[in-house]
């Protein structure tokens, strides 16, 4: 054998070691590609057309669907988000009522949304860009952490009875409150009275289980807040299952009452 074929055959053996090392890195080194599916977006900026309202543009994704609102009503859809381009399909939507420049959030989500916008998601942040308006979004556990269920103030915004979500004027003027200090000591307004007792927080798949053991002052009020607070009493009688969620917190009683409540 020449000396000649000697150095040829070193050098293929070389370069194929070479090949085999870069391939075994490479695979070693595959990421999958980042998507927004499973996550809560929020705009923290928005290019071009401003939302009307002021928004903001809260986005969903999940389970191959995205959930939307703006300030309005909110709307959910499929989504496929191949080729970096957000394709939403037909989009059902609450019928709502909203006052002022909020009326014109919808139709303002709509025109992003339908327009065939990119999409790009730099770790928490994602872009959408669209023909005539760009909006930059904050993943929502960044932008907006969840409050601690303990020693934070909670408004109650809206009843849950086993039939129904219930918003009203009543409820909005009154704003029945929530507090459970770090000892498990509960105050607050029941819409009425003042409540007084304790909270035995625990943990459970869900979200903590929370015991309430509650009293009240005994005055009378106009029969719609009393309404009220016996929706609220009801939804703190015994166990209940705490979810947080940013600012929000929904209390669901094994009674079928409940109450979502928001952070002061």
């Amino acid at each position: 054998m020449s000396a000649t074929t000697v150095r040829v055959g070193i050098f293929l053996a070389i370069a194929a070691g070479l090949l085999a090392g870069c391939s075994n890195d490479n695979r070693g080194e595959h990421k999958p590609a980042a998507t927004p599916m499973g996550h809560t977006f929020v705009s923290i900026g928005v290019e071009g057309q401003q939302i009307p309202g002021g928004g903001p543009m809260t986005l969903t994704f999940a389970d191959g669907k995205i959930t939307a609102n703006s300030g309005c009503n909110t709307a959910t859809g499929t989504v496929d988000l191949a080729e970096g381009i957000l394709h939403v399909g037909a989009l059902a939507s609450t019928l709502m009522a909203c006052p002022d420049e909020n009326g014109q959030a919808d139709s303002w989500q709509d025109n992003v949304l339908t327009s065939l916008p990119k999409w790009r998601l730099d770790e928490s942040t994602l872009t959408l860009t669209g023909k005539d308006t760009t909006v930059t979004l904050l993943d929502k556990k960044i932008a907006q952490p969840d409050q601690p269920l303990i020693g934070t103030t909670w408004i109650v915004s809206a009843l849950m009875t086993p039939d129904a979500q219930i918003r009203s004027q009543t409820l909005d003027e009154v704003k029945p409150t929530l507090t459970i200090a770090p000892d498990g000591a509960v105050s607050g307004s029941a819409g009425c009275n003042r409540i007084t007792g304790h909270a035995t927080p625990s943990p459970a798949a869900n979200g903590p289980d929370v015991t309430f053991q509650i009293g009240t002052t005994k005055t009378m009020c106009a029969p719609e807040i009393m309404e009220v607070e016996q929706a609220v009493l009801k939804a703190l009688d015994g166990k209940t299952t705490a979810t947080i969620d940013a600012d929000i917190l929904i209390l669901r009683n094994t009674n079928g009452f409940g109450l979502t409540l928001r952070a002061a």
